[in-house]
Parts: structure tokens; C-alpha cells; sequence
């Protein structure tokens, strides 16, 4: 299983991917999926998670909406138009990051 403090840096881009391809999702539903599309390599804990999606609504890149669901309130939090804008830029860095770690991992002798 891959250390967990690789993924923690980008959480929040994580989510907001998620979300931009599921429309909405409650939050244990983004830990089963996060586990799910990496192998089960990604645990995101509930300590890690609730704090970074109530900070992201706090920030206006995500809104959400309540549903009762077999008789309970269910959370569901969606992206916004800033969120898009701030997912874009956030993928635009990773892309930046992933190619200077393969040009690093792949040094060459001067």
C-alpha cells in the first residue's frame, strides 16, 4: 500500500475531480471511490477529509445540498464555477510537478 502523505498534498485536487466528473457526491461515497480507482493505494481518513470539504465550501469552489436518505440527512457537496477555475489551475501545476519528478527521477550523467 502506497504512504498516504504523497496523496495529502493534493486532496483538494482529488476532490475537485472527482466532482467535476460525478456532478455531486457525499463523502463517504468520495472515499469509496478515491480507493476504488487507485486500487485501494488511497485511504482517505474522514480526519483528512470533512476538514478539507468544509474549508473548500468556506472558499466557494464547492456548494452543497442535503437529501434524506433512508431516513437520514445525506451531504452531498458539488463543484462550483470558482472550483472548475481552481481545478484547472490546480491540474496545470500537477502537470508542471509529475514532469519535473520524471526529469529528477531520470537524471542523466553529466
Amino acid at each position: 500500500m502506497m504512504n498516504n502523505k504523497l496523496y495529502k498534498g493534493s486532496l483538494q485536487t482529488i476532490i475537485l475531480q472527482m466532482l467535476n466528473e460525478e456532478n455531486r457526491m457525499y463523502g463517504y461515497q468520495m472515499t469509496q471511490r478515491a480507493k476504488e480507482l487507485t486500487k485501494d493505494s488511497l485511504v482517505m481518513t474522514e480526519g483528512a477529509l470533512y476538514p478539507t470539504l468544509h474549508k473548500m465550501e468556506e472558499d466557494g469552489i464547492l456548494t452543497t445540498s442535503s437529501e434524506i436518505v433512508n431516513g437520514r440527512a445525506r451531504k452531498y457537496y458539488s463543484i462550483t464555477q470558482k472550483g472548475k477555475n481552481v481545478l484547472d489551475e490546480k491540474l496545470d501545476e500537477l502537470k508542471i510537478f509529475l514532469e519535473n519528478m520524471q526529469n529528477m527521477i531520470n537524471l542523466k550523467p553529466a
